[in-house]
């Protein structure tokens, strides 16, 4: 009876992170969905500038995530033995 509930907790785990998952077409499509929201026309400058700034965002918050990640973000050290002695 466990092995199954384990196997369940596995599935559901998997089927949470994959609903998650986008498509570069869908991120676009989103994109350009908040855009037009906002009032902008596709085909014009602001258009595209409003595009821009949700990507350049999006960039800001991928990279201030990776500093505060401690996997990520700090210096990395590397050790040499001395194989001389």
């Amino acid at each position: 009876m466990s092995k199954m509930l384990i196997r369940l907790a596995i599935l559901a785990t998997t089927a949470l992170l994959l609903a998650g998952c986008q498509t570069a077409a869908e991120v676009r499509a989103n994109d350009e969905n908040k855009c037009r929201s906002y009032g902008f026309r596709a085909g014009t400058d602001a258009f595209a500038e409003c595009l821009q700034r949700i990507d350049l965002d999006r960039r800001a918050d991928f990279r201030a995530s990776r500093v505060n990640d401690p996997f990520w973000g700090g210096p990395t050290y590397i050790y040499v033995r001395d194989r001389r002695r």
